[in-house]
C-alpha cells in the first residue's frame, strides 16, 4: 500500500471517528452512532476509491442510520 493511500485511509478513519463523537445521546445510541459512522466512512471510501466527499457521506449517512437503529433497539 502506497504511503498517500495509508495516511488517506487514516485521515478517514480519524474523520469518521470525530463525526461519531458528536452525538450527545445515550450510550446506546453513541455506540450505534459511531459504529455507523465507522462502517459508512468505510463503505463510502470504498465506493469511491477513497475520495474525501464519498467518506464523508458515507459515514453521514451511516451515522444517520447507525443512531436511528441503535434507538429503537
Amino acid at each position: 500500500m502506497k504511503p498517500a493511500r495509508a495516511t488517506s485511509y487514516a485521515a478517514a478513519g480519524i474523520l469518521c471517528l470525530s463525526l461519531g463523537a458528536c452525538n450527545g445521546g445515550e450510550n446506546n445510541t453513541q455506540f450505534g452512532t459511531a459504529l455507523g459512522v465507522l462502517i459508512g466512512g468505510v463503505l463510502g471510501s470504498g465506493m469511491t476509491a477513497g475520495s474525501i466527499m464519498g467518506t464523508s457521506a458515507g459515514a453521514a449517512v451511516g451515522g444517520f442510520i447507525g443512531y436511528n437503529v441503535s434507538k429503537r433497539i
